[in-house]
């Protein structure tokens, strides 16, 4: 995460009568509140949705970057802040009474920051840049992203296969050219276009010429008008705002940019990226200032509405698995685990699949793979192969990873992943399924599901060579 990061401080009261000396509000003072803002905030929020970040920024050598940066770190964020004694931490501070905002007070320098700082923060970002999933840029044009810093960070990323997110402000986007996503506000976005979108075809039309000029994706955020994303290479992709009372849009826009960016480094597909940030809006213009959204929130809104269809529960190696698993289990998350050939899926490995969810939060398949089906079934199986079978499996909703594994058991997979529930069909006895000891030791259990009865893959095949 690298951009200028802002401190956004809110200086709460009650308003109890009209100043005598001028026809202003007088506030009371009761309470000052400090938050992380812009490409901060943008950090934050990353991190709240479970991510590892980096956030290079440029700060003045005052008492409002020290603020900050201790607030990143009980935020678990690594902060590589480069210091400038030439100039002011960016601050906006906010007087509210209640529910309204009275004042802003915004303190900050604009110039562009020097070589010598530009060579600081290249450096940071070079330190990184190789252990990183993603990079986001947020330009709140207060100096720190040059045209040099913009040109070689993007340029960098592009040349390691990493997606680079860019939050504009800047009326050219020209400086932004070769990232990966632009995401701009329809505000912004008209700025940049020479003139007013109020229909989707005009943003459509607008944007494919950009989208060519720069090399770039477009996602443009249209307040309730939802959210347009236009590629170089797919079709136009718009999702509709999310129905919620709108209390303080403050952030929202770091909020999807964080949302975005943590779903692509979970390899997520651009599209449902985009339906996830958008579910991720819906929620934090719910609340008061500058909010960040926590992932169980974001969690609880998929389920309560099945708002996105998430990426099947993606096919991953044992050790991504074990990462995740234990990730789940430290937020207290119930892990369930279930294995199979899963060779032609019909409606018996569906209901086992919908039942064997229902026993935990996250749900973990185990898939056969090829050679091992041959062992298990004989040499004309399997009929579709490991890939395939995994990616099927991956699309049902109610799975959360799926695996692949060689052995003819699951009992090494179920050692390594420690899963709390195992889940195994209703024809099997409880001391007889594979790596129940080692569930069970750790105080997990065992549990049967109904199985649909006269609904096997050997029947279909059988039945398909008739």
């Amino acid at each position: 995460m690298i951009g200028d990061a802002l401190l956004d401080c809110y200086e709460i009261g009650e308003v109890i009568r009209i100043s005598p000396e001028a026809p202003v509000p007088v506030v009371l003072h009761q309470d000052r509140r400090s938050v992380p803002g812009g490409a901060a905030n943008v950090a934050m929020n990353c991190a709240t949705l479970g991510a590892d970040v980096t956030l290079i920024y440029v700060a003045g050598n005052d008492a409002a970057a020290e603020e900050l940066t201790k607030i990143l770190a009980r935020g678990n964020i690594d902060s590589r802040v480069v210091l400038d004694a030439s100039r002011s931490t960016s601050i906006k501070t906010r007087v509210v009474a209640g529910t309204q905002q009275l004042l802003r007070l915004d303190r900050e320098t604009t110039a562009p920051i020097g070589p010598k700082i530009e060579d600081a923060l290249l450096a940071a970002f070079e330190s990184v840049i190789n252990c990183c999933d993603t990079v986001l840029l947020s330009d709140y044009c207060k100096g720190s992203l040059t045209d040099r810093v913009l040109e070689h960070v993007i340029a960098r990323a592009h040349s390691l296969g990493v997606p680079c997110l860019v939050d504009p402000k800047r009326k050219d986007f020209s400086s932004y050219a070769g990232a990966t996503l632009i995401k701009p506000n329809l505000g912004e976005f008209e700025a940049v276009v020479g003139h007013t979108c109020n229909e989707t075809a005009q943003i459509e039309e607008a944007a494919a010429k950009l989208c060519h000029k720069l090399g770039s994706d477009l996602l443009v955020t249209r307040s309730s008008k939802g959210m347009s994303l236009l590629s170089r290479d797919a079709e136009p992709v718009h999702l509709a705002a999310r129905a919620f009372e709108v209390f303080d849009v403050s952030g929202a826009g770091d909020t999807v940019l964080a949302t975005l960016g943590v779903a692509l480094a979970g390899r997520w597909e651009m599209a449902k990226a985009m339906a996830l940030a958008n579910v991720a809006a819906g929620i934090v213009v719910q609340k008061a200032g500058t909010a960040t959204l926590a992932i169980d929130e974001l969690n609880e809104a998929i389920l309560a509405d099945h708002a996105v269809a998430l990426p099947g529960g993606s096919v991953v190696d044992w050790e991504e698995a074990r990462k995740r698993c234990q990730d789940w289990q430290k937020r207290g998350l119930k892990v369930g685990f279930t294995n199979g050939c899963f060779d032609l899926l019909h409606p018996g490995h569906v209901r086992s699949i919908h039942a064997a969810a229902s026993h935990c939060d996250r749900l973990v398949v185990a898939i056969n793979s090829d050679a091992s089906v041959r062992r298990l079934k004989g040499a004309t199986r399997p009929v579709q192969s490991e890939q395939d079978r995994a990616e099927i499996m991956a699309a049902l909703s109610q799975v959360a990873l799926v695996i692949i594994f060689d052995e003819d058991t699951p009992f090494e997979l179920i050692a390594y992943l420690e899963p709390d529930v195992l889940v195994k069909g209703a024809d099997y006895r409880e001391e007889d399924v594979a790596g129940g000891d080692i569930v069970k030791a750790r105080g997990g259990r065992i549990v049967l599901v109904p199985i649909l009865e006269g609904r096997s893959t050997s029947k279909l095949v059988e039945r398909s060579r008739a």
